[in-house]
């Protein structure tokens, strides 16, 4: 077999590097999937500018929103984690993230297994001696070795979904999982105004998300206008809100609350990952409504002067980070059920998978030129 294409960093700011690893051997309850799309996600970019809190195993490959067809698979495993046939030729998403179902969240809050305290990650058990592996998605193909790693799981996709659809269900799901929470705790009920902050990936699908579950009205606050802001409109945002156009926090509230009315938003949910997002989310709220918060997990900056403000306005705050198992099968669905109702392809800029393709996508997604720039290692799998 020929070597297989994978693309690798350095370090934090390095270039990326395409290097060859040898095509493995598939074992017993293993599959070789080929890379339909993988999208860049927030997450690398934090992981290339050096916010990743703990030490990284140098170099290696990223890429976690990704999508692929089995191509070689080993004779005991036959279904994925929900218990769907796959074979050869099944379509397949790989969650970067994976409880390891033994621990003491995994046993005694499963629904909060998200919390895992021994996560399985797609990237530690490649079966190589040394870097490259086949770690992530900005490769040619990805190895999955549920023998070696037990807490590793597999999700099909539909057979009618496209793979460069598919490489949203990772980030979607997220969106979901916090929405629902809110539910749960009767924070978000049918016909509320939801403000989202942020208009890059994440805000975009939670926008869709929000419409989805129930949201009444929901407003966009981000930038830019093209492509970003637009797209927001045509997902379902009712208004957006221009944060060059208002490049104060005071100004965006006060524009929020002149839309939203009365006494501010039912609900909040930060997309953006910037340390001051937060508090400003609040003012945006009633009194009394809650804030989900996205994007707070990396070093990238200082916890905000004003962030007490929670406690004087009474608001509830949730922490929602990533999603449990069973939260992925809820994305795919809603992906697959939705899949006509919002323009989900003008999302992903699509990219080839070479040197220069994988520096043009990281770079564009820095400089917000693209929503979801998405790397196609094979472009015709990514339309199939």
């Amino acid at each position: 077999m020929k070597p297989i294409r994978v693309a690798t960093f350095d370090g934090p700011g390095a270039p990326p590097v395409i290097r060859e690893v040898p095509w493995p051997k598939v074992g017993r309850k293993s599959a070789l999937i080929q890379i339909g799309a993988c999208g860049v996600c927030g997450t690398d970019l934090h992981i290339l500018k050096g916010h990743w809190p703990k030490p990284l195993p140098w170099p290696f490959t990223l890429g976690h929103e990704m999508t692929g067809i089995v191509r070689e698979i080993g004779p005991e495993l036959k279904t994925d984690w929900m218990d769907l046939p796959i074979e050869v030729g099944s379509k397949i998403m790989v969650p970067p993230f994976m409880p390891c179902g033994d621990c003491y969240y995994c046993r005694h809050y499963p629904e909060n297994s998200n919390r895992c305290q021994t996560p399985v990650y797609y990237g530690r058990y490649l079966g190589f001696d040394r870097p490259p592996h086949l770690w992530g998605g900005w490769a040619e193909y990805v190895y999955v070795d549920l023998e070696a790693l037990p807490g590793t799981k597999i999700y099909k996709l539909p057979d009618s979904m496209p793979l460069r659809l598919g490489a949203l269900s990772e980030p979607l799901t997220s969106c979901i999982r916090g929405f629902a929470r809110a539910q749960r705790m009767g924070l978000f009920r049918w016909g509320d105004t939801v403000v989202i902050q942020g208009s890059g990936p994440i805000g975009i699908l939670a926008i869709a998300a929000a419409r989805e579950m129930g949201a009444g009205r929901v407003i966009c606050v981000g930038a830019p206008e093209a492509p970003r802001l637009a797209l927001a409109r045509r997902f379902g945002a009712e208004a957006t809100v221009d944060i060059e156009a208002y490049p104060s926090p005071e100004a965006r509230v006060a524009r929020v609350r002149d839309i939203v009315g009365g006494h501010g938003a039912d609900l909040v949910m930060d997309c953006t990952g910037h340390p001051s997002a937060g508090p400003e989310g609040i003012e945006m709220l009633r009194d009394g409504a809650a804030l989900i918060e996205m994007g707070q997990f990396t070093d990238a900056g200082s916890i905000a002067t004003n962030w007490h403000r929670f406690v004087a306005k009474d608001v509830v705050i949730i922490g929602s980070w990533a999603f449990t198992e069973n939260d992925l099968a809820l994305g795919i669905r809603m992906l697959d059920r939705a899949r006509d109702r919002y323009p989900w392809t003008e999302m992903q800029t699509l990219y080839p998978f070479d040197t220069d393709g994988v520096s043009r996508a990281i770079a564009d997604a820095m400089a917000m030129r693209t929503v979801k720039s998405t790397i196609v290692p094979f472009p015709e799998l990514a339309e199939s």
